[in-house]
C-alpha cells in the first residue's frame, strides 16, 4: 500500500516528479551500490513465438535476460552499428551496458538524473565504447544534432514535460535520426501520450503494443524478482520490495494484464530535411 500511494502521489503531481524520482534513484544507488546482478530496473519483454530461439548471452548477462530482451526489442527498431547513440534515462547502466557491448555503437552515452546512480553506472560498466553523466532529460547538456539515435526505456513516465523531453531529443539527434522509445501507461492517457507524439515534431516509424510481452516478460521472470526483492529489503518490506520489482499478482503486472494500464514501443524519426 505504501508503494501504491507513492506511484499515486508521483503520477497526479508532475511538479514533484523530477524531485522525488532523483531522491527515490539515489536512494536505491547509495543502499545498493554493490549489488550486481540488479543492474536493470524495466519489466522486460519476451518473445512470445515459440519458434523463435533465444538470443544469444555472455553468462554474466543471463540473470537479466527479460529486462535485456526489452533494450534488444527497442535498440534494433533501426541500426545503431557504429553510430553515436544517447540513451536518455540510463538507471543502473544495465542497459547501456548491453547495447554497447553486444549492438556495437561507435560510442554511447547514458544520462541519468541520479548523480549516484551515474556514480554506479560508471564503476560497474566499464566498457570502451560507453560513458554516463549526469543530466535532466529535459535540458540534455549536448549541442545540436549531437546523435544518431536516442534511446529512452520505461522513463519518460518520470518527467514533469514530456514535450520538453521530446523537444531536447528532436534537437540533439542529427537529421534522420531516431528515437527508440517505450514505455507504460494508463490505458486511458494513450490518447494524451500519442498527441504528445505527433506535435514533437519526430515522424512515427513504427508504433508496437507490446502489452502482452512485458506482461509474459514477468511472469517468467516473478521467482527472480521475488528472490531479489528479499536481498536488497527486510522482511516487513517484502511487499514494497515486490510492488517495485514487478512481482507478478502486483500493481504494475495487474494492470498490464487487465488492458488498464498499456506498455507500447515506438520508432520516431526526425526529418532528414
Amino acid at each position: 500500500m505504501i508503494a501504491d500511494a507513492f506511484l499515486w502521489v508521483l503520477n497526479r503531481t508532475p511538479s514533484l516528479r523530477r524531485a522525488m524520482w532523483r531522491m527515490f534513484f539515489d536512494l536505491l544507488a547509495s543502499r545498493f551500490r554493490n549489488i550486481g546482478w540488479w543492474t536493470l530496473m524495466n519489466y522486460g519483454y519476451a518473445d512470445l513465438d515459440a519458434s523463435v530461439p533465444p538470443f544469444e548471452l555472455l553468462p554474466c548477462d543471463e540473470d537479466e535476460r527479460y529486462p535485456i530482451a526489452l533494450y534488444r526489442h527497442v535498440a534494433l527498431l533501426a541500426p545503431v552499428v557504429g553510430r553515436d547513440v544517447l540513451e536518455v534515462g540510463s538507471g543502473r547502466g544495465g542497459g547501456a551496458s548491453y547495447v554497447a557491448r553486444y549492438l556495437k555503437p561507435a560510442r554511447l552515452v547514458g544520462v541519468d538524473l541520479s548523480g549516484k546512480a551515474v556514480m554506479f553506472s560508471n564503476e560497474q560498466h566499464r566498457v570502451g565504447n560507453l560513458l554516463f553523466r549526469q543530466a535532466d532529460a529535459e535540458q540534455l547538456p549536448f549541442p545540436d544534432a549531437s546523435f544518431d539515435s536516442v534511446i529512452n526505456v520505461e522513463s519518460s513516465f518520470c518527467y514533469p514535460s514530456i514535450e520538453r523531453f521530446f523537444a531536447e531529443v528532436k534537437r540533439v539527434l542529427r537529421p534522420g535520426g531516431h528515437l527508440h522509445y517505450t514505455d507504460l501507461r494508463l490505458a486511458d492517457e494513450m490518447a494524451d501520450w500519442r498527441a504528445a507524439i505527433a506535435g514533437s515534431g519526430l515522424e512515427k516509424v513504427v508504433e508496437r503494443d507490446i502489452t502482452a510481452n512485458v506482461v509474459e516478460a514477468l511472469r517468467r521472470d516473478s521467482a527472480r524478482r521475488r528472490a531479489g526483492g528479499r536481498r536488497i529489503a527486510p522482511a516487513p518490506l517484502s511487499g514494497i520490495a515486490d510492488v517495485f520489482t514487478g512481482v507478478d499478482g502486483t500493481r504494475i503486472p495487474s494492470l498490464l494484464a487487465s488492458g488498464e494500464m498499456v506498455y507500447f514501443s515506438f520508432l520516431l524519426r526526425k526529418p532528414a530535411g
